[in-house]
């Protein structure tokens, strides 16, 4: 039977590097994106857009609707990242209403599979860096922020639609970084703030970060490997800011950061700092969220993602340099901010 992969979240920076390899790979391809949404400037793909929002399940009925000689596989990439410290209602009612709506729409058109992807900030910190695998219930009370509490309650109700006879598989990516983003995803901005020299000084944490490219690829092959009901975590390893910042100056045209910033003193002017992006129209970088989030164990393991999917990662510095030029070829950096 000849296949169709939906994808939500179709012009996201993860819904469109897995729509780019589909479609580079010969297979029928439908993408959701938002009305809003603007086509311009990005890359033209031989596949299906079709406009409509995951939190209005009537403008997703043409989405659903194809020829029965389909074999229908859905992956949910739809979703707000967000390192805000307030609570914001579109948040959860696009990650957890969202997501209940694509699950009713999976049952009633006998989707084949639905791949969700969650986050790992769902699954609950372990402490002293212990290493963190995958767990099989998931409760919002159990992780900080908005939104890891609204990617463990979607997470879960994926994982209860599995009674119900919808075959499901979790993916749980760190975070995610790479070419391919034509939006504001926060890591994104970061190296584009530090490319054009707006960024000046480093907190002191890191995080697991992750090739976007490495993430589609197993997400890709979790439609055919993973195993029904299954988690996998799709992450990387530990990077400090100050790493990060260094695989940079050796790429880009601009003075190595020597500045560190105390934690206290980040704490202290964190609500200036999501203010001033507020008004910039840019995606917080420096909240109270993120400062936690950077000083939190990430020793996420992928083992079970790499025995079962053949998932693994590549070096963060080719991943960093394929940024670079990608904002270059996009016109955000200047080509003489490359060395």
């Amino acid at each position: 039977m000849e296949r169709m992969y939906i994808i939500t979240g179709a012009f996201g920076h993860l819904g469109y590097t897995i729509m780019k390899m589909l479609v580079e790979d010969g297979k029928n391809v439908r993408g959701l994106v938002l009305p809003s949404d603007n086509l311009e400037g990005r890359e033209k793909l031989q596949a299906d857009i079709v406009r409509g929002n995951v939190c209005d399940i009537n403008s997703l009925i043409p989405l659903f609707t194809f020829d029965e000689k389909y074999e229908v596989i859905v992956i949910h990439t739809a979703g707000i990242v967000s390192i805000a410290s307030k609570f914001n209602q579109l948040v959860y009612d696009v990650n957890v209403n969202g997501t209940k709506n694509i699950i009713e729409m999976c049952k009633k058109y006998n989707v084949q599979r639905l791949i969700h992807v969650s986050s790992v900030h769902a699954i609950p910190e372990k402490h002293n860096n212990e290493c963190i695998t995958e767990v099989d219930k998931f409760n919002p009370d159990d992780v900080v922020g908005l939104y890891a509490k609204t990617k463990a309650e979607a997470t879960q109700l994926v994982l209860d639609s599995k009674k119900d006879g919808l075959d499901v598989v979790v993916v749980h990516p760190a975070g995610i970084i790479g070419p391919n983003d034509y939006g504001k995803g926060h890591l994104t901005q970061l190296v584009i703030d530090y490319c054009k020299g707006t960024l000046t000084a480093a907190i002191k944490g890191g995080y697991n970060f992750v090739d976007v490219r490495d993430v589609a690829q197993g997400i890709i092959s979790a439609i055919d490997n993973g195993k029904s009901g299954e988690c996998y975590i799709l992450s990387n390893k530990f990077y400090s800011l100050n790493e990060f910042f260094d695989m940079l100056y050796a790429i880009c045209n601009r003075p190595r950061i020597k500045t560190v910033l105390p934690i206290w003193f980040a704490k202290l002017t964190a609500p200036l700092a999501e203010l001033y992006y507020k008004i910039l129209k840019q995606p917080p970088l420096y909240t109270k969220y993120s400062i936690y989030t950077i000083n939190t164990n990430s020793n996420f393991s992928y083992e079970k993602a790499n025995r079962d999917l053949g998932y693994t990662t590549r070096e963060m510095k080719d991943t960093l340099r394929d940024t670079v030029l990608f904002l270059v070829n996009t016109g955000r950096i200047n080509k003489n901010r490359i060395r």
